[in-house]
């Protein structure tokens, strides 16, 4: 199949999408277009505002903004929005960023102001912590937050700075509530490889075991986690970094160049200069009209393609709430049933921890970006008529970036994989399926991944234990009464009950008891992400328990059975008596739900969506839309 040939089900769930966000979508547009002009936005702005806005700038900038300069009157500005900080190693690099891209969009003819912060906190660091019960709610912050910096209608584009987790989906839902802006994600790079993921790994389960000491595990850590940059597993960040390419939201090529490396130097460099070019104000060089604003970016082929992408290269299951949140801030209904049929025909073609002993970096040498999505091209997975930030078309992004002469050049990728026990090509993949299913049955909706799951354990039939919380789980576990065929059944950790965590830390604890040959899984309205691993685990199980779903409604010594290759999840108890049956268990109150800032959510745990929604607590054009997809 060739890249002008469309895979018939990509097709079909494409229009599919269209037709059902018709409305959504025209209303959203409407809006946007209602906001554009060819005309700065500052223009509008009475003098006090104005001066306001430019009074920290120097001479030539306000002669600029104002239109009297030396560069005559049409020239851009540019926001920044940042999730810098100097903890995290992901968003350290960014320091230095506003500086570079300031000079960069003047370079080009324009201006750019740093616009405004959006928090950025780790999942890794609040793991089993009260703060990760923050996380999820986070990413409705940073889209606040970097709608607070745009809200000055200074602004003629945006540049956006942020990486990890959270940070990413609530960056592009900020940029899209002002989709009528031009917006140019610029990425920081991975750190370089330290202590193989496998073996990090290995050390985890050692100390779940008391096989390893505090200062052994700590020992293994810090040499994996060892340097500026992003994790270099692939979960969620880096999950997101790939994704925002296929989107045609980087520049191509742009997502895995190390930090310190100085190509990564250039590609900055070069988002500052796209974005100003592409301002519905022209090219300030050549006044040429490129106009692209995010909103046209971000439609349903170009959301189509980041599943496909996710499902092809086994990425976080972060991203089955981040993109359907992503897709109704842009007027466009996706759903978990979307990502189920296309898993059906998307081969799993990339191979990194957890789903394999690779990380990010051997992926990119491997071929990366520019091989991924050249052979989902070739296989008609990818829509290739699609905007970006680097013009029309995808296959734009089927090159890589290089340095010629200590300038910035772009080259065709490599045609073939360069390592095929990491990246494959279309036709000769790791397995048929994406590996992302989506189960159904008497205790609900949820997500199972299974690309790093042994085959004999992607059905797992044993009496259930349940848990309402992670500390009870660890607390079973070591004392000895789950060493058996066990489906640990952890509920009050969705969104309305707790925020949703992350529950990474049952894992090496549950990776232990499926190598002592036990049957094991894990089902839980709350999160796993990116590293979800060996273990089946049924998760974003919705209606949560604490909306009244029927996890609420398990009991211990129930039969649960996961069967990943049917698509169910079912409870061996008779339909009747198991409707018949009160709740047990609740989440905690609003005056429980305290410390580490829990108190300052309330309102967003009040409001919050469900997992298959998005879990989203923020308004979108579907809002108005009656709820249902055909």
């Amino acid at each position: 199949m060739n890249e002008q040939t469309t895979h018939p089900t990509v097709a079909a769930v494409t229009e599919r999408i269209a037709r059902r966000s018709a409305a959504a979508r025209s209303a959203y547009l409407e809006r946007v277009n209602a906001a554009a002009s060819q005309r700065p936005a500052r223009t509008a702005l009475g003098c006090a505002n104005f001066a306001h806005g430019f009074a920290a700038c120097s001479p030539e900038e306000k002669l600029t903004l104002r239109g009297t300069g030396a560069q005559g009157p049409v020239r851009p500005n540019v926001a920044i929005v940042s999730s810098y900080n100097d903890m995290l190693s992901a968003h350290q690099p960014l320091r230095d960023y506003p500086e570079q891209l300031k000079a960069a969009v003047a370079a080009a003819g324009g201006v750019a102001q740093f616009a405004g912060g959006v928090p950025a906190m780790c999942d890794g660091i609040t793991q089993g912590r009260a703060g990760m019960e923050l996380s999820l709610f986070s990413r409705d912050v940073v889209a606040m937050a970097a709608a607070v910096a745009l809200a000055h209608d200074m602004f003629d584009g945006t540049l956006m700075l942020g990486v990890c987790d959270k940070i990413v989906p609530g960056l592009v839902i900020g940029a899209l509530s002002f989709g009528h802006l031009p917006t140019v994600f610029v990425p920081a790079g991975p750190m370089s490889s330290g202590l193989p993921n496998k073996e990090k790994a290995r050390v985890r389960q050692r100390f779940a075991e008391g096989k390893a000491t505090r200062e052994e595990l700590l020992d293994a850590e810090a040499k994996a986690y060892h340097g500026i940059g992003t994790c270099t597993f692939y979960g969620t960040a880096n999950t997101n970094q790939l994704l925002m390419e296929v989107l045609g939201l980087h520049l191509p090529g742009a997502s895995f160049v190390h930090p310190d490396q100085p190509l990564r130097a250039a590609l900055t460099d070069a988002a500052g200069a796209r974005v100003a070019a592409t301002t519905a104000l022209g090219d300030p060089a050549t006044l040429v009209r490129d106009y692209t604003p995010i909103a046209e970016v971000v439609d349903e082929k170009a959301l189509v393609n980041a599943v496909v992408a996710l499902l092809a290269t086994g990425g976080s299951t972060n991203l089955t709430l981040h993109l359907v949140a992503i897709a109704a801030a842009a007027g466009i209904q996706l759903t978990w049933d979307d990502f189920a049929e296309l898993s059906t025909v998307v081969p799993l073609l990339a191979r990194m921890y957890p789903n394999g002993p690779a990380d990010i970096n051997h992926f990119h040498a491997a071929g990366g970006t520019a091989f991924l999505i050249g052979t989902l091209l070739d296989g008609g997975l990818l829509h290739a008529d699609v905007k970006t930030v680097a013009g029309p078309g995808l296959d734009r992004y089927r090159q890589e970036p290089y340095l010629e002469d200590g300038k910035l050049a772009w080259r065709d990728g490599p045609a073939k994989s360069l390592d095929t026990d990491v990246l494959r090509p279309y036709d000769d993949p790791f397995a048929p399926d994406g590996g992302l299913r989506m189960l159904d049955g008497d205790l609900g909706r949820s997500v199972v991944k299974v690309s790093a799951v042994a085959a004999e354990h992607h059905i797992v039939s044993a009496p259930a234990r349940v848990f309402d919380g992670q500390a009870e789980f660890t607390a079973a576990f070591e004392a000895g009464e789950l060493d058996r065929d066990v489906v640990a059944v952890l509920r009050y950790q969705g969104p309305r009950a707790n925020g949703m965590p992350e529950l990474h830390k049952l894992i090496p604890a549950l990776g232990v008891l499926q190598d002592r040959g036990h049957a094991v899984a894990l089902v839980t309205d709350g999160r796993l992400s990116g590293a979800s691993g060996k273990i089946p685990a049924a998760i974003h199980c919705t209606p949560e328990a604490a909306a009244g779903g029927p996890l609420a409604r398990v009991r211990d010594g129930d039969v649960v059975t996961l069967d990943a290759v049917a698509g169910t999840l079912r409870i061996d108890v008779p339909e009747a008596e198991f409707a018949a049956r009160p709740a047990t268990g609740a989440a905690p109150s609003d005056t429980e739900w305290v410390g580490t800032g829990r108190e300052l959510f309330t309102a967003l745990r009040a409001g919050v969506g469900p997992a298959d929604l998005g879990a989203g607590t923020l308004g979108s054009p579907l809002d108005h839309v009656a709820g249902g997809a055909p």
